[in-house]
């Protein structure tokens, strides 16, 4: 079982500024996606703050975000990472496996990521996750560089909607041939 701790409030910057999009999505009718909660046990909570203060997860989560985008079904995940590479063990497998699922139900998986760094966010579509995915399987690097991702799929941000994901949505729809 792992320990709840201060680590999971890593992505609390860019879970933020993506719940702020989604809901942006939602009152223009162009989607509906929610944050999925990952379920704890409380064991500790403090007498007088009533707050929680040792907790266990009780499952392992899936991914952060699954919805539907105009007629599409979506899961993705969101990720931070403070310099200009990636380490890949910030995936576990069951969120792989999780997203290799989804996609076979012709669902479209990616991940929402922020370089800290560059100030940059990415869109990284399920094949690309893959390709660094199976070449760390094959003894290959276990992290990417900002590099190796594609600049066609750098997400800016659109009248006020600060992680303007659905243009991206569009073309790896589009590169899927599903258009």
């Amino acid at each position: 079982m792992a320990t709840w701790n201060s680590r999971g409030l890593r992505g609390s910057f860019l879970e933020e500024l993506i719940n702020v999009t989604n809901e942006k999505y939602r009152l223009q009718g162009l989607g509906l996606v929610q944050k999925i909660p990952t379920p704890i046990k409380p064991v500790k909570i403090d007498e007088n703050t009533r707050q929680i203060t040792l907790a266990y997860f009780e499952q392992k989560s899936t991914v952060d975000y699954i919805g539907v985008v105009q007629g599409n079904p979506v899961c993705f995940d969101a990720k931070e990472c403070a310099v200009e590479r990636f380490a890949l063990s910030n995936i576990h497998k069951h969120q792989i496996d999780f997203m290799g699922e989804f996609e076979r139900q012709k669902g479209l998986s990616f991940l929402l990521l922020y370089f800290k760094s560059k100030d940059c966010f990415y869109y990284v579509t399920y094949d690309k996750v893959m390709e660094f995915w199976n070449r760390m399987n094959s003894g290959g690097a276990k992290s990417f560089h900002i590099n190796e991702l594609e600049d066609k799929f750098e997400i800016s941000s659109y009248s006020g909607t600060f992680v303007h994901y659905l243009e991206k949505i569009k073309l790896d729809l589009l590169r899927r041939g599903e258009v």
